[in-house]
């Protein structure tokens, strides 16, 4: 499988790219080389090889989810400098509207 200068041109004209014609050649040759690396794993015997997730033995690193009473004295002085705040909390203008 390779790609052609024509593939790559109309996916930069999706990605609203407008490529030089030297960027062009370059990327279909950086693409059809990565396309010919994965032809050649893709040939390999991996008959009892068990899927991984990671090369390495990781554990859960994740601690857990509290609050802390860090930093809290300087939050009255945070907010002072917000454009809007209530209750302890910055109030910022909505992102999603409703339909009505």
């Amino acid at each position: 499988m390779s790609v052609s200068r024509k593939e790559v041109e109309y996916v930069a004209s999706l990605a609203r790219l407008d490529l030089l014609p030297e960027e062009k050649e370059s990327i279909t040759q950086q693409f059809n080389v990565i396309l010919d690396y994965i032809q050649r794993l893709k040939e390999l015997n991996l008959s009892g090889v068990e899927p991984t997730t990671h090369v390495q033995q990781l554990k859960n690193v994740f601690r857990e989810d509290r609050s802390e009473e860090k930093g809290r004295e300087l939050l009255p002085e945070v907010l002072e400098e917000a454009p809007d705040s209530a209750r302890g909390l910055f109030k910022v203008p909505p992102v999603i509207e409703e339909e009505s």
